[in-house]
């Protein structure tokens, strides 16, 4: 398969030595995760305001859970694709590489990246509503719902950004560091349009980092980014990996 722009990229990307990624949705639905936007999309089904706020949570925590049960059950049984699989394998080969991801699915670190920064928080993750306290979970159904804390009883919640909330300070921070830090940043399968994850992009070609798009569709960032490779993560980073590393 011939795609345009896959050996500039590649040479590029051989001579950096700090790299950040920014994936969004578009990567997961090669893995065939739904969706919030586009023709499938999840909220084409269900009223946001009815399921992913914490006005939602605080009037019925049964419904809420519930839905995200389902989105567990459809994740669970889906796998990590070659795009999450390469950069992976990249975090292994640059001396500083950091993957920034909107996504709450866990794909990345199921396929083996360690470095991860989750923009939006991570649906196998629970919170406490008393101490606050994060945990893992993947029991998938859920045995009980609402879940509650094993520590103390009361209830938790996903552990995820909803509409209305603010990103975690400390997450958010540590994106704006790397990118404006990075020599090179490749933005993956995000519509561009989400802030503040958006501006990440541009605040690495503010700082001179050679940003590179990879998207099956134009989007806001195009026109911008250094470069544009258009067709879908799962075909064009195994190309760009064969001319950066010869395997």
């Amino acid at each position: 398969m011939e795609i345009e722009g896959v050996r500039p990229v590649a040479e590029i990307l051989r001579k950096a030595g700090r790299v950040a990624v920014l994936t969004g949705a578009g990567i997961s639905s090669e893995s065939g995760v739904p969706t919030f936007r586009g023709k499938d999309g999840l909220w084409r089904q269900f009223r946001a305001e009815d399921l992913a706020t914490p006005e939602a949570f605080r009037r019925d925590p049964k419904l809420v859970w519930e839905w995200y049960d389902w989105r567990r059950g459809l994740i669970a049984n889906v796998e990590p694709n070659p795009a999450h699989k390469t950069l992976a394998k990249w975090e292994k080969i640059f001396p500083e590489f950091i993957l920034i991801t909107q996504n709450v699915d866990g794909l990345h670190a199921r396929a083996g990246s360690r470095h991860i920064l989750e923009l939006h928080g991570n649906i196998w993750k629970v919170r406490c509503l008393k101490e606050d306290a994060i945990t893992e979970s993947f029991d998938s159904p859920l045995r009980e719902i609402p879940p509650r804390c094993p520590s103390c009883g009361e209830i938790v919640r996903p552990h995820v950004v909803w509409f209305g909330e603010s990103l975690d300070p400390d997450v958010l921070e540590r994106a704006f560091a790397s990118c404006s830090r990075c020599e090179v940043m490749l933005v993956i399968g995000t519509s561009a349009y989400v802030q503040p994850a958006a501006s990440l992009p541009l605040y690495a070609s503010e700082a001179g980092a050679v940003v590179i798009e990879i998207n099956p569709d134009p989007t806001p960032l195009t026109s911008s980014a250094s470069h544009s490779l258009k067709g879908k993560a799962g075909d064009i980073l195994p190309l760009i990996d064969q001319f950066l590393t010869g395997s």
